[in-house]
């Protein structure tokens, strides 16, 4: 029997409902036995095993190949694994749980508002013999990004749990963290800097680029993940207009819809004819169906009024599939350019 495909998403809290839900949308479906079990599956993708895991966690597991798939935070992955030979981000933006790193201070800090201003503050700490202590969990990004910003008298300390509280508790004297939407950091009376975001994250897919080289009888459930995923994102985009439009002709009307950037589609509209209820009526109408971005609707609505059409409907398609899966097609020619 082949050996699954390993698929790592997180095990439980905020990250993993929020990648159970995404997957779902996408036509893949979690099973689960019971919230104890690390191991589940996708129905109707019987070759994929999943394993329920730490965010972080998922990071070092597809680096070192013991997960072959696995979605997790941008930020995990940088922190962890950036250059790590083994990793590959496939697709680096899902859509959801996003978030800021970034450096905050109390908010009794008035004079210290911008990144600048901490470059001053540490040296005048290191005047008088103290040492700027800044609490993070991402300790390479940090200290990459104070260097960068001419902070070069500080020390790391490592935290775990709420990192806000940090300062009040005096184990620290600002903090670099995360922070989605900032009711945290004001709720414990800490404000960001300005200039202070170390990178921007959300969830993204990573691979395992040794373990689908050497197995590529794993790369149909792969690839199936992958094209799911990236037409589910790409159908969020786009809206299906319906309208009956009055014309002469089915080339009459095409050549009034595409006239108008607006309405006319990827390829251009697809136009039927309207057969009546009654008969007797000398005027022909067609039913005009076309996709348009979503920050162009109004303006297809718009004009295909002015085309004297009425009663327009307007649907959100649940997949846009390109020619090919431009994701899975760049991580197939990376696993061909390591053989």
């Amino acid at each position: 029997m082949a050996e699954p495909l390993r698929f790592a998403i997180a095990s439980k809290g905020a990250y993993s409902e929020a990648t159970i839900k995404f997957l779902e949308r996408a036509g893949l479906s979690i099973w689960r036995p019971n919230p104890r079990q690390y191991v589940g599956r996708v129905n109707g993708l019987r070759d994929v095993e999943v394993l329920f895991q730490r965010p972080e966690d998922i990071v070092h597991k597809v680096a070192d190949g013991s997960a072959d798939l696995g979605i997790t935070g941008y930020d995990l992955v940088v922190e962890f694994a950036r250059d790590h030979p083994n990793l590959m981000i496939v697709m680096e933006d899902l859509g959801f749980r996003r978030a800021e790193l970034l450096i905050a201070v109390p908010e009794g800090w008035l004079d210290i508002t911008t990144v600048a201003d901490l470059a001053d503050l540490s040296v005048d700490f290191k005047r008088t013999g103290r040492i700027l202590r800044v609490a993070t969990k991402f300790p390479n990004l940090t200290r990459e990004f104070l260097f960068k910003h001419g902070v070069t008298y500080f020390s790391l300390v490592d935290a775990h749990g709420a990192l806000e509280a940090a300062p009040t508790l005096g184990y620290a004297d600002i903090i670099a963290d995360l922070s989605e939407t900032g009711v945290t950091l004001r709720d414990n009376r800490m404000r960001p800097l300005e200039g202070g975001v170390i990178i921007r994250a959300q969830a993204c897919l990573i691979a395992s680029r040794r373990t689908l080289r050497h197995h590529p009888e794993k790369l149909d459930a792969t690839r199936a993940l992958i094209e799911l995923s990236e037409a589910r994102l790409q159908a969020r985009a786009y809206r299906v207009v319906t309208a009956n439009v009055r014309g002469d002709s089915e080339e009459e009307v095409a050549a009034h819809v595409v006239s108008q950037f607006e309405t006319a589609g990827e390829q251009g509209p697809t136009i039927a004819s309207v057969y009546p209820k009654t008969g007797g009526t000398r005027e022909r109408w067609f039913a005009v169906t076309v996709i348009v971005p979503g920050d162009l609707l109004l303006g297809a609505i718009e004009h295909l009024r002015h085309a004297g059409s009425n009663g327009m409907t307007v649907s959100s398609p649940d997949y846009v599939f390109s020619g090919c899966s431009a994701a899975y097609d760049r991580l197939y020619r990376a696993l061909e350019e390591d053989q």
